[in-house]
């Protein structure tokens, strides 16, 4: 039964299911990037037979009495002798064969006085069941007796009498098969309900985890719904598509805040098709407390020479204004002031940094500087600033692809395991945000859910 229950723990708890502890973080209004993830689900069919199997005891059925049934005088035990056998259909349904092992034993005579006499025989019990899976995270069966093939018939011998029992034994039997159908619908019904797993799956994804220590780089998904293919039926496996609607952000700096957790998680929309392969996109988010650092680490105490003379920085801090990232150098010696450079930021995928593009200057300065001494401090701080700074993104992207991809290669519970690959991983567009600057990561990749030897 755990098989059918983890089968929509989604993966899924699957990929975000790690959580590390921090002190809170500041909380930005950084953008949401809505993206999804699509997955194909495979479950064995042996992975539903097991359930039955468990749920079935190896004695099915037995009567004791000779009395009962209009005084039958017969008793009769039935055990299952192999697994019960499961074959996909063609229309939704599931075909289960129950081979069974009966002993019987019926008296001949009258006026009370008896002889008895036993058999053993076989015969293969056969059910139809129809499988649909409600959007309420219900799965419905329906199960109808599909008949008996004798293995062997069953016949009493009594030496020179032979008496066939055979009607007597079907009728039992297909007593018992219309309630044991029923007992599988009921069995099921009571089971597999998926609401609660669904609400632990999606609220595992209320904690950001940590893709890179090195890099204070946490990932955040927010997930806002799912989408379901209908079930296919092969003849050892059946196959579905999840997708699931999120929002995803990537921090730099301090752990984000947790989203709030739920208690119940709405119906999913069943769609006809999802694509094999999926675009994720996520935000890598760098507060602007970041790009000074990075600034300061480059240019802080660096000294340049003009006509003859050293110019100094003595201080830098990054920030942002109508849609441009300013880069504020305070100088000091052959000038003093704040050289203030503007640009708009892009993602450089030749150096694998966002680097700032169409740069404009501007000098703040009590001094009266010589006009052809203000070109060359322009035309070397501006250089300086497009050929050297940028917010370094390979590190990042080679930990996110690498990270992703370790959690998308893992088995998160017994028997549920994940394949997956990311085939691309880049920043895209770049946004600016009164906090900070906002680089959109796209990764190309696949993912695929087994459920097999649970």
């Amino acid at each position: 039964m755990k098989s059918i229950k983890l089968f929509f723990l989604l993966s899924c708890a699957m990929v975000f299911g790690q959580t590390t502890v921090d002190t809170p973080s500041p909380v930005y209004n950084f953008p949401k990037i809505k993206s999804s993830i699509t997955m194909p689900v495979t479950i064995p069919l042996s992975e539903i037979s097991n359930m039955i199997n468990a749920s079935v005891k190896e004695l099915v059925y037995q009567d004791d009495s000779y009395t009962d049934n209009n005084n039958d005088q017969f008793k009769v035990k039935v055990w299952k002798t192999r697994p019960i056998r499961l074959v996909g259909g063609t229309t939704q349904n599931l075909l289960i064969e129950v081979p069974l092992k009966i002993w019987a034993e019926k008296g001949i005579g009258t006026l009370g006085v008896y002889s008895y006499q036993n058999t053993t025989f076989e015969t293969v019990m056969s059910f139809n069941t129809t499988v649909s899976f409600k959007n309420n995270w219900t799965i419905v069966t329906t199960t109808q007796p599909n008949g008996f093939r004798w293995v062997t018939k069953p016949v009493l011998d009594y030496g020179r009498i032979q008496i066939p029992i055979t009607s007597l034994v079907e009728k039992s039997l297909k007593e018992q098969q219309e309630k044991f159908a029923k007992t599988i619908d009921q069995q099921m019904a009571t089971q597999l309900n998926f609401q609660k797993y669904a609400v632990m799956a999606w609220n595992v994804f209320s904690q950001p985890f940590n893709i890179s220590e090195e890099y204070n780089t946490w990932l955040k998904i927010s997930p806002v719904g799912v989408n379901i293919t209908p079930l296919k039926f092969y003849g050892n496996e059946i196959t579905t598509n999840i997708g699931m609607d999120i929002y995803s952000e990537t921090f730099t700096g301090s752990k984000p805040a947790a989203s709030a957790t739920v208690k119940s998680v709405n119906n999913f929309a069943v769609v006809p098709v999802l694509a094999d392969k999926f675009l994720l996109q996520t935000t890598a988010n760098v507060p602007f407390s970041e790009a000074t650092n990075i600034a300061r680490n480059m240019f802080m105490n660096k000294e340049y020479d003009v006509r003859g003379s050293k110019v100094k920085i003595k201080d830098i801090r990054v920030y942002g204004a109508d849609g441009r990232v300013i880069i504020e150098a305070e100088t000091e010696g052959y000038v003093n002031g704040k050289a203030i450079i503007s640009g708009i930021p892009v993602y450089d995928e030749t150096k694998k940094k966002i680097v700032l593009s169409a740069t404009k200057f501007n000098l703040k300065t009590a001094n009266i500087l010589q006009k052809t001494a203000t070109l060359i401090f322009k035309g070397k701080i501006v250089k300086m600033i497009e050929e050297e700074y940028g917010i370094p993104t390979q590190d990042l992207e080679l930990a996110s692809k690498k990270s992703i991809e370790e959690a998308f290669n893992k088995e998160y519970y017994k028997g549920l395991k994940m394949n997956g690959r990311v085939f691309n991983l880049k920043p895209g567009s770049v946004l600016l945000n009164e906090y900070g600057i906002t680089a959109v990561i796209e990764t190309n990749a696949t993912l695929k859910l087994t459920l097999n030897g649970i």
